[in-house]
């Protein structure tokens, strides 16, 4: 599938499930999900920062106070809620219509970048994350919580059967190794921590020092072609 084919079923996708989608996930949000993106967002520092990937606005609540804060969506349903969320709480978020592969900033615009449970569904994650590193400042700070695929060979066997049909319905990747996407990426790895019996990472980065042009645009189409 094409990129830009790929992208919009991504954005149909979402739109489908933006009125129930915080219905659905209320269970593991309140076991989990909910204690760690606070833990996350806990650790995001700077003036200028960027959701990528907000949602509903779930994280919205835990963006540190005094920064300003731009977060960016590809589902317009799932921005119209996010809008909703942040006006309830009174919090001033830009909210963006945006895609993580292609996002609308200048190079070095955010001192840190977090997202949460997104790039399991971001069609070429590696792109997506090259994306966040250039508008990242040169000693930016990277943030993720992510699920990916589980190192026990039973379990990860499994995930690779059902994925299929679990982007199918919800659009999301439940086998991808999102901390390797994020190296191939170009980031620096300052930690990684594992939970929910390696199903969940907590993953902490930084960009490096720059590589040559040449080599990201080789690495990019490779990217694009393997997808």
């Amino acid at each position: 599938m094409r990129g830009d084919e790929a992208t919009s079923l991504t954005q149909k996708r979402y739109d489908r499930q933006a009125g129930l989608f915080d219905f659905w996930e209320a269970p593991i949000e309140a076991l989990a999900f909910k204690r760690l993106r606070k833990r996350l967002w806990g650790e995001v520092q700077g003036r200028s920062l960027l959701e990528v990937g907000v949602g509903t606005g779930k994280n919205l609540r835990y963006h540190p106070e005094g920064a300003r804060s731009v977060a960016v969506d590809i589902s317009p349903r799932m921005l119209r809620r996010a809008a909703t969320r942040a006006e309830r709480l009174g919090l001033g978020v830009d909210l963006v219509l945006a895609d993580a592969q292609r996002l609308p900033f200048r190079d070095g615009a955010f001192d840190a970048a977090a997202a949460t449970f997104v790039f399991c569904s971001v069609p070429h994650p590696v792109l997506g994350l090259r994306e966040v590193r250039r508008v990242l400042r040169p000693d930016g700070k990277l943030h993720l919580l992510e699920h990916v695929r589980a190192r026990n060979p039973i379990v990860g066997k499994l995930m690779d059967w059902m994925n299929p049909l679990w982007v199918r319905v919800s659009g999301a990747n439940i086998n991808r190794d999102t901390v390797a996407n994020v190296q191939r990426a170009g980031f620096a790895l300052d930690s990684v921590e594992s939970r929910g019996f390696g199903m969940l990472r907590l993953i902490r980065g930084a960009p490096p020092l720059a590589r040559s042009s040449q080599d990201e645009a080789e690495e990019a189409v490779g990217d694009v072609a393997h997808g």
